[in-house]
């Protein structure tokens, strides 16, 4: 069965709904709060395995409760958890996430023991890993971890997807190890210094940020997604027209449904497009349908939208 594997955070998100973000020194009163299991490493390790792909996740959190939580939701996602480390000294990591009536969000990470991860030693410790048809990287953990294990991964041929998230600038010797590398408009802003509003802001990025032999992904949320291939050719792709319940993890659902769908065979732009849906379905889904989501769910939707 194909394979994908996801190197990555892991937090404990506490969900906090809120009229909106509260001002500098401004208390504000909230509706409700909630905590899920996520951090982009687990989450988008989730999602490749709910759209089918035979998923594994590296990643370390504390010897505490949260670690045993986040432990538990990996395993109950069927996600094989066995390159999850245990740090007995750092806490487990966690977010604070505010969400506005709209469903958009601001949230705050403390990392802890994400930082922990030794990057020599998961060279060796972690060697199963690299042998997948596709490794998902984000930004939530060390560069020097990101970098170890997609030299090791590309080393195998297994093709490396690095979700840019959150953003800070990439060393060169990163993106020359990334075959596929997806962004939000927010995170290609900073990696180029174009204010990216419209169609034309989006594509003057890409050109910017685009490399011969990688495929680039900038996503827009309502507004679409931009693609340009590892061949040079570039094409938008709208979005599908849904209500937005909640747009907190939607960006992670989007890169596991499409590291699954490039591990089972995919086109990029098929890919694309399959990962769009599933984001659609997701932010429009109560917390509990959201975990519920599957490939034939989406495929579904997929087969609605090419009709109507």
């Amino acid at each position: 069965m194909s394979r994908v594997s996801v190197v990555g955070s892991l937090h404990l998100d506490i969900l906090v709904e809120a009229p909106r973000l509260p001002l500098s020194d401004e208390t504000l009163a909230g509706r409700s709060w909630s905590q899920k299991c996520g951090g982009k490493g687990g989450n988008q390790a989730v999602s490749a395995a709910r759209f089918g792909a035979e998923t594994a996740m590296g990643g370390r959190v504390g010897d505490d409760d949260f670690g045993r939580r986040l432990r538990d939701h990996l395993r109950a996602a069927a996600v094989d958890e066995s390159f999850v480390e245990t740090d007995s000294s750092a806490g487990s990591g966690m977010s604070v996430a505010i969400q506005e009536a709209g469903g958009e969000y601001g949230a705050v990470i403390v990392s802890g023991a994400n930082l922990e991860i030794n990057p020599e030693a998961i060279v060796r410790d972690w060697a199963p890993l690299w042998r997948a048809d596709v490794l998902t990287l984000q930004n939530e953990v060390p560069e020097a971890v990101n970098l170890v294990a997609a030299r090791a991964a590309r080393a195998v041929q297994c093709r490396v997807l690095l979700n840019a998230a959150p953003a800070r600038l990439l060393p060169a010797s990163l993106l020359e190890l990334t075959d596929v590398l997806v962004l939000n408009r927010v995170e290609a802003g900073h990696m180029t210094g174009v204010t990216v509003r419209n169609q034309a802001d989006v594509a003057r990025a890409a050109q910017a940020l685009h490399r011969p032999s990688q495929d680039l992904i900038i996503t827009m949320g309502g507004d679409g997604l931009h693609l340009t291939t590892r061949a040079g050719e570039s094409s938008f792709q709208p979005a599908f027209n849904t209500q937005v319940r909640s747009a907190h993890g939607a960006g992670d659902c989007f890169c596991g449904a499409l590291a699954a769908r490039l591990a089972l065979g995919d086109e990029i732009a098929a890919g694309c497009r399959f990962a769009q849906a599933a984001a659609a379905l997701f932010v429009a889904a109560t917390p509990e349908a959201q975990m519920a989501l599957s490939f034939d769910q989406v495929y579904a939707f997929l087969q609605k939208a090419r009709a109507g």
